[in-house]
């Protein structure tokens, strides 16, 4: 796990590392040839010095030993020596005019030579000497660099502590929350650069208190839809106990039988909708052709729809696909034709379509059902909603299942007037879709494509 701390102080010390140490090595070389550059000066107003006086004798001026730094030579304009501030020390001979740099025997020495009054003045300093001073002085310029490093590295560090402090306080907020504390972080007091990943933070607490909050919800609408079929059930169980014979045993025993379709399926639709609710978007997703689901589910409902005196038909299949979950599109228009099935009344008729709408494809299912009125089509999507001139058994969940479905493949569900003008019209409204890959059969008539 790569750690941001270290990610800001090994660059940050490498860096300052490289700095201290080419600034340190430009600054001695610089103290270096400054110091080259002071000596020679010396050497000069040395020389310059000596222009004019009167030497006689090796031993009237300038005298020294081998320890003195400086060595003058004096010579007149018969190239005699007049004058040798050092008559033990082994000396370079008489150089050029100006600076020069000449061996010796006990190394290369520095000499500056000039020529005044008829003297050649020649001042001359060992080479040794000179470094050995420059280098005390290069150090001395140097020093406070590498004093002064590990006061920068420790200022660094602190600097980089406090600047994550905000992170190992916004770590400890959010580590002391328990599972149903999701109230938001405080915005204030942040500094700039976490306050995006606060304001994300209490994005994402405020989602887990919604999602938890509609789980709550769901719940206990599950439970209370499921305690009414199941208090039915006990009471018809009873009731089959205490009959006295065997026709009052089966009347009961075909209530209890009701019953439990009733319990089956409201528990089928509660986990649709569970499935529903927690689909992502990695479900698996193909090209579907919706004419071909149409027509089976319409094969499948026949049976149902027939036993309840409703013609049920596929009326058009436009050859058309959309790129989604098979059984979830399969599931929506079965919820949209056995709500159709349901309420339409004995003699009615439903018809279901697969058509190109505005250039979308689209499935409509109308019935010649009572409908649906005005003020209650708001509501009708609500989970166990049901309308209040509602006459057939359900859960409420048909509608609340397929809005679910079509949101979550990009698709609108809109109400309209059914067959003739009465009744109910689902329409899902896919965004896009494409011609389908083989031949679907469009019907010539809404008889021929009946079941």
């Amino acid at each position: 796990m790569r750690s941001i701390r270290r990610a800001l102080i090994i660059p940050l010390a490498a860096g300052l590392l490289v700095a201290i140490v080419l600034a340190a090595f430009f600054t001695y070389q610089r103290a270096r040839d400054e110091a080259n550059a002071l000596f020679d000066v010396q050497l000069q107003q040395t020389a310059a010095s000596i222009v004019g006086m009167p030497l006689v004798a090796p031993t009237t001026a300038f005298r020294g030993d081998s320890s003195t730094p400086l060595v003058v030579q004096v010579w007149d304009r018969d190239g005699v020596q007049v004058f040798r501030s050092q008559p033990t020390r082994d000396i370079p001979a008489r150089a050029a005019p100006g600076f020069t740099t000449v061996p010796g025997s006990d190394g290369a020495w520095r000499v500056y030579s000039v020529l005044a009054n008829g003297q050649v003045i020649q001042v001359g300093q060992p080479l040794a000497v000179r470094d050995e001073l420059a280098t005390r002085m290069a150090w001395r310029t140097t020093l406070p660099l590498i004093v002064i490093a590990p006061l920068l590295a420790l200022f660094i560090w602190l600097a980089i502590e406090r600047a994550l402090r905000p992170l190992a306080r916004l770590t400890g907020a959010v580590g002391r929350r328990g599972a149903d504390e999701l109230t938001p972080l405080a915005d204030a007091g942040w500094p700039e650069e976490v306050a995006p990943l606060v304001a994300a933070l209490n994005a994402l607490l405020d989602k887990l208190r919604q999602a938890l909050s509609a789980q709550r919800a769901f719940v206990a609408d599950a439970a209370h839809e499921l305690r009414t079929p199941l208090a039915a059930l006990h009471l018809q169980a009873q009731l089959a106990e205490r009959a006295g014979d065997d026709a009052e045993r089966a009347t009961a025993m075909r209530a209890m039988k009701g019953g439990i379709d009733r319990a089956t399926r409201l528990a089928s639709q509660l986990l649709a909708l569970a499935r529903e609710e927690h689909a992502g978007l990695e479900r698996a997703h193909a090209q579907v052709a919706l004419a071909t689901l149409a027509q089976d589910v319409a094969r499948e409902q026949a049976p149902i729809a027939a036993a309840r005196d409703v013609d049920l038909g596929v009326t058009e299949s436009a050859p058309v696909t959309v790129e989604g979950d098979p059984a979830a599109l399969y599931t929506l228009i079965g919820n949209l034709v056995d709500n159709a099935v349901r309420y339409t009344p004995r003699g009615g008729r439903v018809d279901v379509a697969v058509i190109l709408r505005d250039g979308a494809p689209a499935i409509v299912v109308r019935d010649s059902g009572p409908g649906i009125p005005a003020e209650e089509r708001a509501h009708v999507f609500d989970r166990f909603a049901r309308g209040a001139q509602a006459s057939a058994p359900g859960s409420g969940l048909g509608l609340a299942i397929v809005k679910r479905i079509a949101e979550r493949h990009g698709a609108s569900v809109d109400l309209e007037p059914g067959i003739d003008g009465e009744g109910l019209g689902v329409v899902v409204r896919f965004a896009t879709g494409a011609p389908a890959q083989g031949t679907v059969p469009e019907p010539a008539s809404a008889a021929s494509a009946r079941p």
